[in-house]
């Protein structure tokens, strides 16, 4: 088995051993006046604003000028196109289809992920291509089946316009002209500025201890016990922004098609749980419809093979009561939460 999955399982298996050895880690039964104690330091939001590139320093101007163009369409080739289009605020910048729609109507190959805190994430894209937010923005205002442009056109467009362009001098002053990489630069301040809301998960940790229910509170104990999510869904982000073959159908080769992949490990990024109220359907495909469907999924659903992530409890099974427990937890990382539905 590849070395990164057995450095993980230790990771994160190991602290676990050592609380539950200790005595640390509360039973499932919840019963601790500070059940969430043991567990602050791993999912505690940041105090710290979002880290940004010592070359693309985050500024008001910049991030205001960056919001400006992710909802303009002059950065598609046709006009018609923006990337709101796709990362829609209302929806946790995803667009609620199970793949992403090309200019021509057809469907993509994946999902479109949100845009929540990435600003703390180390690759980008379910495979994992690019090395950073800059390089990912890029990728799509090229690519002919997304955003489709041009960007001499796009610079000619934007210099047309003297109030954006103004914009673009007070968010740049020591650039001459509006370029390639001002515009990317504007859009990566913009989307590292964006943070998932607070949740009531967030106000347990911080020690409010009757901020989740009796059942959310069970639902935790299997997202760190039993179900062992937090094996890869680790950190306030709920991601160990890595790649794992979880085993969905299908060709995608994923990661394994990537520079620094495994070859023939149809791996994919590990999605952050924030806000995944309005984030549905799941996974790289879209292929699962609601967190019932995950759940029957991790439960036996999957499609056993070597590649297999060794961190997969193959033989999880839970009822119907754990189940309805473990997604009231999963609702309540959502600041206004929605109704899931459970198959």
């Amino acid at each position: 088995m590849p070395v990164k999955y057995d450095r993980l399982c230790f990771v994160f298996l190991v602290p676990l051993v050592c609380l539950a050895a200790a005595g640390i880690v509360p039973p499932q039964e919840v019963q601790a006046a500070d059940a969430a104690g043991p567990w602050r330091a791993m999912f505690q939001r940041p105090a710290a604003p979002p880290p940004a590139p010592v070359d693309n320093p985050m500024t008001p101007e910049r991030i205001a000028l960056g919001a400006r163009l992710f909802a303009d369409p002059r950065l598609s080739g046709n006009g018609q196109r923006s990337c709101a289009t796709c990362h829609q605020p209302k929806r946790a910048f995803t667009d609620g289809r199970r793949r992403a729609r090309a200019l021509s109507g057809e469907p993509l190959r994946r999902n479109t992920p949100s845009l929540w805190n990435l600003a703390w994430s180390k690759h980008y894209f379910w495979d994992g291509r690019a090395p950073s937010l800059e390089a990912q923005i890029r990728a799509p205002i090229e690519a002919a089946d997304e955003m489709g442009g041009n960007w001499p056109t796009i610079i000619a467009r934007i210099e047309s316009d003297a109030d954006l362009a103004a914009q673009f001098a007070m968010a740049f002053p020591g650039e001459p002209r509006v370029s390639q990489g001002t515009v990317v630069k504007a859009l990566a301040s913009y989307v590292r500025s964006l943070v998932s809301p607070p949740t009531r998960f967030d106000a347990w940790i911080d020690g409010n201890g009757d901020a989740l229910s009796s059942a959310e509170l069970r639902g935790f104990r299997l997202f760190t016990g039993k179900a062992g999510c937090v094996l890869c869904h680790a950190g306030w982000r709920f991601s160990d922004d890595r790649f794992h073959d979880i085993g969905l159908p299908g060709r995608d080769p994923g990661r394994g098609a990537v520079p620094g992949g495994t070859p023939g490990l149809r791996a994919f990024k590990t999605p952050s749980l924030r806000d995944l109220a309005r984030t549905a359907p799941y996974m790289h495909d879209g292929s699962l419809s609601s967190l019932g469907a995950v759940l029957a999924h991790y439960g036996g659903g999957f499609v056993r093979r070597p590649e297999l992530a060794p961190n997969m409890n193959r033989e999880l099974r839970l009822s119907a009561q754990e189940k309805a427990d473990l997604i009231a937890f999963l609702q309540a990382l959502s600041s206004k939460e929605a109704a899931l539905p459970m198959k």
